[in-house]
Order: structure tokens, then sequence, then C-alpha cells
């Protein structure tokens, strides 16, 4: 019983590692994008500079599939409840960092990308402060590795 109360646990967390930061990344793109179209109808010159101002958010997404690889060989029959629940807490700590950091970095890049459609040159500062939210996400991604250590 303990058994499958730790594979179902580490199973969680391995979705929500993923998943999570995922759906963030999917949204951040959304409002980024949404507003680098919205731009190209001003300036069709500037598509590659709205490109890279509206890509950013997809990192979280990258970040929540390098968590996942880092537990996945965790997931055996032998899974302690221990393993389980750190397995559960990083998906969560993860997750959540991943999903939040990801929309409001895609809410920092489509500033930038309304600022490039006026006119404005302001690519390399909104990489800047776009950068700013995913620093969480880097962080929540190497304290969900350090985690592994408790894994045994």
């Amino acid at each position: 019983m303990e058994n499958t109360l730790a594979l179902i646990l580490g199973g969680i967390g391995l979705g929500l590692m993923v998943g999570l930061p995922g759906v963030g990344s999917a949204m951040g793109l959304v409002i980024s994008g949404s507003t680098a179209i919205g731009s190209l109808k001003k300036r069709p010159d500037a598509f590659g500079t709205l490109l890279v101002a509206s890509v950013l958010p997809s990192t979280q997404g990258i970040y929540g599939f390098v968590g996942f690889f880092f537990y996945q060989s965790y997931m055996k029959p032998e899974l302690t409840l221990l393993q389980g629940s750190v397995m559960l807490a990083a998906g969560i700590m993860l997750g959540l960092a991943g999903l939040v950091s990801a929309i409001y970095q895609g809410k920092v890049c489509a500033a930038s990308a309304s600022a490039i459609g006026s006119g404005h040159n302001t690519l390399v500062p909104g990489l800047v402060m776009a950068a700013l939210p995913e620093f969480y996400a880097i962080l929540a991604l190497v304290a969900s590795i350090l985690m592994t250590a408790l894994m045994g």
C-alpha cells in the first residue's frame, strides 16, 4: 500500500512538473504573440525583432522537461513514500514557478512587442526585463535538481 501511494505521489509530481510549466508557457506565448501580431500591422518589417521579443515564455516548459528527466528514473516499484513525497514537492514547486513566471513573462514580452510596434527600439531592454520573472523558474529548477539528493 505504501509503495502504491509513493508511486501515485511521484506520478502526480512528474505530471505537475511538466504540465504546469507547459500550460504557463503556452499562455505566455499567446499573450506575447498576440501583441506581436498586432505590432506587425504597424511595422511588418519588424517580424524578426518581434519574434525574438515574444518567444521567451517558451523556456519554462523546457525547464519542466529538464526536471522530469532528473526524476523520471526514480519511478520504480521500490519507490519509497519519502521519495514519492519529494517528487510531489518538486513537481509542485517547479510547476507553479514555471506556470506563473511564464504568464507574467509573456506580459513583459507583450509590452516590449507593443513598444516595438510603435517604433521604439525596446528589444534589448525588453529581453532584460523579461528575464527577471524567468529567474524564479530557474531557481525552482535548480532547487528541484538539488532535491534529488533526498531521493537516496
